[in-house]
């Protein structure tokens, strides 16, 4: 088995290296939602320019893709106002119809299995293309924040998609890490912000259904 890297020491390195002066680097962030972005927004804030990507057309139904998307404007409205830190938004068009064709074929594939890592792909590959277009330094996303997510598997997929994206140069990270995931959570908790249940797509959805519906069963 090979042995695991440690990204979050690899982010600290790229850091430590970008170059110093009043021009701070452009990073596009693909954030999923407001509570996944909360620490780290103040990770990256005090060393890039960034820009926030919110392309999740996974997410099922339609409600939850804007709830979501409210819930994030006004973390960023927080970030603001608590750190200084000015955060655009980018929020390409809604199309759940047309982006669940890719994922149908997996529609048995358990949680966190094959069906999930084309959907991470596929975020992070259109958010990746808008970066290189529209002149970035640095892309990456803000999932390897989340316990349910395996961020060898993200940062392996960034390392795909650099190769294909002359420009714009991938950061490697892995948010989780040094209480990364705990001080998120608190801040999450402090600024009252919806937490949701389900990571998006139907699929995830109904699960979540299915194990709601079990444990009241248990009561």
């Amino acid at each position: 088995m090979a042995e695991k890297v440690n990204y979050y020491k690899i982010s600290l390195k790229e850091i430590d290296e970008l170059p110093k002066g009043e021009r701070k680097p452009r990073l596009l962030f693909h954030v999923c939602c407001g509570p996944c972005a909360c620490f780290p927004l103040t990770f990256v804030c005090p060393h890039f320019d960034v820009t926030i990507y919110y392309n999740n057309s996974n997410i099922y139904p339609p409600e939850e893709f804007h709830r979501r998307l409210d819930e994030l404007k006004t973390l960023l409205t927080y970030i603001k106002r608590d750190y200084g830190y000015d955060v655009d938004l980018v929020v390409p068009a809604y199309d759940n119809e047309e982006y669940m064709k890719s994922l149908a074929p997996y529609a048995t594939s358990r949680e966190g299995g094959e069906r999930c890592h084309v959907c991470y792909e596929k975020r992070m590959a259109e958010a990746y293309d808008y970066a290189e277009a529209n002149g970035f330094d640095y892309f990456t996303t803000v999932m390897t924040i989340s316990r349910q997510k395996d961020s060898q598997v993200m940062n392996e997929i960034g390392k795909k998609l650099e190769k294909t994206h002359t420009r714009t140069k991938y950061f490697y990270s892995d948010f989780k890490k040094n209480n990364g995931q705990l001080i998120g959570t608190n801040m999450r908790k402090e600024y009252g912000l919806y937490n949701q249940l389900y990571c998006g797509c139907v699929y995830s959805y109904n699960e979540a259904k299915d194990r709601l519906a079990a444990a009241k069963d248990k009561e």
